[in-house]
């Protein structure tokens, strides 16, 4: 059985069949698949993952876009800038990190997302940066991704999501 959560064209989550103790885990955002290239989670830490931004959110996390003559593109390209870089300060990597967000573990880290409050709407950005990835697709190189959704939908999806994986468990499966 599939259950899916949400919109495709702002934000989805899809879950799926098992595979072991894996379950297919399908995430969409402003109509594309994030998870193209891994989509099965290991449920008990994906779960966990979730739920610590559903807690995050729920207490307020999120923080405006921190330029405001920036796109939402613009400004998740001017944060990946230094990303990495050899002489990147604590101070610079602490201040991208307060944005991030999908940090869900192998599921999602083929992804580079950053998520930005506006009172009771979330912008959502999200890159692909594996190489394996952009050869694939190469339609995909440079490209910023952009969703917009209600805060209250997101962590409704969130929430969702870690009620169906919950279940799962409650089904006496792995």
């Amino acid at each position: 059985m599939t259950v899916l959560l949400g919109e495709k064209n702002r934000f989805a989550a899809e879950v799926g069949e098992w595979e072991h103790s894996l379950r297919r885990v399908d995430l969409w955002a402003a109509g594309q698949w994030l998870t193209c290239d891994d989509n099965m989670a290991f449920v008990g830490q994906f779960r966990s993952d979730v739920l610590d931004t559903v807690a995050w959110l729920r207490s307020g996390g999120g923080s405006p876009m921190p330029f405001d003559d920036l796109s939402p593109e613009a400004t998740h390209r001017r944060l990946m800038q230094r990303s990495g870089a050899d002489d990147e300060t604590e101070e610079e990597y602490e201040f991208r990190s307060q944005f991030r967000v999908l940090s869900w573990g192998p599921t999602t880290d083929n992804l580079t997302a950053y998520l930005f409050r506006d009172t009771d709407r979330l912008v959502l950005t999200v890159q692909f940066w594996r190489e394996e990835h952009l050869v694939r697709h190469p339609d995909h190189a440079g490209r910023v991704i952009v969703a917009e959704v209600p805060a209250e939908e997101f962590v409704g999806i969130l929430e969702g999501l870690a009620v169906v994986l919950d279940a799962s468990h409650d089904l006496g499966r792995p």
